[in-house]
């Protein structure tokens, strides 16, 4: 696994042995950050970027790369986040970043107290707990974390679909690739 593109292209990522943790492929990321910066390429400059469910933090990692200016990894998982913090550090990113070990709808509640918006947010969680989704696109709808053209994308499996809405979150786009998708939303 590494970084796609940006500053960090070609730098290698860590991950943790077994099924535990399925990192979005790099062929899923380019794809994703393609589609995001089609026509602007710079549209991640400056961006801030939520990445819940974050894993090994290669997706806010790769926003990192190609401009963002602010990421916050939120990782239930001890061993997950531990190994985020290791991947930030081996590629000496610092700035303005943090690693959330806890629950994804506590950190909502924490991250909205602050008053901060993003323009990403990005989830992934594992493809066995479906009602993630629907939990975490509702508490997003209703949440004041996102900036007003800010856009939420969900990975997934191909054959799970989590909803074309969800609150006042609108389904705009939806890709597929291999056995995986992206369902992009932004408020209706």
């Amino acid at each position: 696994m590494r970084v796609i593109g940006g500053k960090y292209r070609s730098r290698r990522l860590k991950s943790l042995p077994g099924l535990d943790l399925r990192p979005t492929s790099d062929r899923l990321r380019e794809t994703l950050f393609n589609v995001l910066t089609a026509g602007n390429p710079h549209a991640l400059t400056g961006a801030a970027w939520l990445d819940l469910y974050a894993g090994t933090g290669a997706v806010g990692i790769e926003a990192l790369s190609r401009g963002a200016a602010r990421v916050i990894f939120v990782e239930a998982e001890k061993r997950g986040a531990d190994l985020i913090r290791e991947n930030l550090k081996a590629l000496s990113i610092e700035g303005d970043t943090e690693v959330l070990c806890e629950d994804t709808g506590r950190a909502l509640h924490r991250l909205e107290r602050r008053g901060v918006q993003y323009d990403f947010c990005f989830l992934d969680p594992p493809y066995r707990l479906r009602d993630e989704y629907a939990q975490t696109l509702e508490l997003l709808s209703r949440s004041s974390l996102l900036s007003p053209q800010g856009l939420v994308i969900a990975e997934h499996e191909k054959k799970f679909d989590p909803g074309e809405v969800r609150g006042a979150l609108r389904r705009f786009r939806l890709l597929v690739q291999g056995d995986a998708a992206l369902s992009l939303y932004r408020r209706a």
